[in-house]
């Protein structure tokens, strides 16, 4: 079975994180979910991410913190499309985080998303995307989706909006 994998550096991601997951399951994809640190457990996140692959895991999200090595250490093990969401866990906002998930060398990539709430759902939205290049009714639902959020953005507008 092919589904996303969701690797979070700490339990205090999950609030964040949740919302990739929500997302996920909004377009009935199935998906995992765990902590593994890459410092503090790596020896579980590296025998995680064979698992993973073995079980059917198309696409790794990686969410963590400060020194974020999280995603990087999921590149070094797998050639699957690994995202990495920034997590605001730090005095600098999530900053750190960013910086150190979007600065891979040169044939690691890790696509990178925005810091906190707006990168996991995004994080999800690219997974998805993803997904859909070679799976047509995931494609549709994408394609629905967008008209949705398009006619919600003029029904908002027309509760409101003041033309001249």
């Amino acid at each position: 079975m092919k589904f996303v994998s969701i690797v979070m550096g700490s339990k205090s991601d999950y609030s964040v994180m949740k919302s990739c997951a929500d997302t996920l399951e909004s377009f009935d994809v199935p998906y995992e979910l765990i902590i593994s640190s890459a410092h503090r457990s790596p020896e579980r996140t590296k025998n995680y991410i064979l698992e993973a692959e073995q079980k059917g895991a198309q696409i790794f999200i990686a969410a963590a913190g400060m020194a974020a090595h999280l995603a990087g250490v999921l590149a070094s093990k797998t050639t699957k499309p690994i995202i990495g969401v920034p997590m605001s866990a730090s005095a600098l906002g999530g900053i750190d985080a960013l910086l150190s998930t979007v600065q891979m060398p040169a044939g690691m990539p890790v696509a990178t998303v925005a810091i906190g709430q707006a990168g996991a759902i995004n994080s999800a939205y690219l997974a998805l995307q993803i997904l859909a290049l070679d799976n047509k009714e995931l494609h549709e639902k994408l394609l629905k989706d967008r008209v949705s959020k398009a006619q919600k953005v003029e029904s908002d507008s027309s509760e409101i909006e003041t033309l001249l």
